[in-house]
């Protein structure tokens, strides 16, 4: 019912070169949804580079503002397509799919445009993993995270170990990956690994109200608060204060400012024009 409602709600024209994605683009917004639900939409090399492709495009896009991520069926993203899996992987290979996985997720980050993940069930393995390098996930309350790498000998390699700490703590992000076991929705919440839990029925309209809210301002304002809380949580707390200090001198000299707070003063609503 839920992948009926997406499509309902998300459409708009569709990318029909992609196999394992439905890329489509409404009014500023880029929807992109996993369609592999034979599969759990479970990873597979085509999928990723297929992501990686429509994320490139989307930063190239200055007509998108935004992006919203999510999953036909019950998975968001069910983890590696196990048929891509080898028991005789070598040493290189993995780096190769790691390395891989961190470019295309890094890309996610460094995007100056704001990214949702809407998941809207089981999201395990690099389902957990995409999502972390998102910049806010809305949950439907069947959903279902978890890094079980360690059941299998191995560690997550598609940043988990990285990301994951900086989100919900170092404490809580051990538990998870040293035991592998599985986080519900309202658990998710309270750790704060998702920012909200909705019913799935409502995880669309959710996740496309959430962006209309970030879309009412100044693109150019909300792409700076990306890169400064991107940046600061690599940085000395005195050098993110000396680069939100240039950053802001810089945004005062921008349109979009100028006409904030004008608008501000005259009592309307701004209309801006990310410059």
């Amino acid at each position: 019912m839920l992948a009926c409602i997406i499509c309902r709600i998300w459409s708009t024209r569709t990318n029909t070169t992609m196999k394992d994605i439905i890329y489509e683009v409404r009014d500023s917004v880029a929807y992109l949804t996993i369609n592999r639900p034979e599969v759990l939409n479970a990873l597979r090399m085509k999928t990723k580079e297929e992501l990686e492709d429509a994320i490139d495009r989307i930063a190239a896009d200055d007509s998108i503002l935004g992006v919203i991520i999510t999953g036909v069926g019950r998975a968001f993203i069910s983890g590696n397509d196990i048929s891509e899996i080898r028991i005789d992987a070598k040493g290189e290979e993995t780096v190769a799919m790691s390395t891989q996985a961190h470019r295309m997720f890094d890309k996610f980050e460094a995007m100056g445009k704001p990214i949702i993940a809407a998941v809207n069930g089981y999201a395990l393995g690099g389902g957990t993993e995409l999502a972390l390098a998102c910049d806010i996930r809305i949950a439907s309350d069947r959903a279902v995270f978890g890094l079980p790498e360690v059941t299998l000998g191995v560690a997550p390699c598609y940043g988990g170990t990285q990301r994951l700490p900086r989100l919900v703590g170092s404490g809580i992000a051990k538990e998870m990956l040293f035991t592998g076991r599985k986080v519900k929705a309202p658990e998710a919440l309270s750790i704060g690994l998702v920012n909200k839990v909705v019913p799935g029925d409502d995880l669309a309209q959710e996740a496309d109200a959430m962006m209309r809210a970030i879309l009412k301002n100044a693109p150019i304002a909300v792409r700076t608060c990306k890169q400064l809380v991107n940046q600061g949580l690599t940085m000395d707390l005195a050098v993110g204060l000396k680069l939100e200090a240039d950053l802001n001198g810089m945004l005062a000299e921008t349109q979009d400012a100028k006409e904030g707070v004008k608008a501000f003063f005259e009592k309307r609503a701004p209309v801006f024009h990310n410059q």
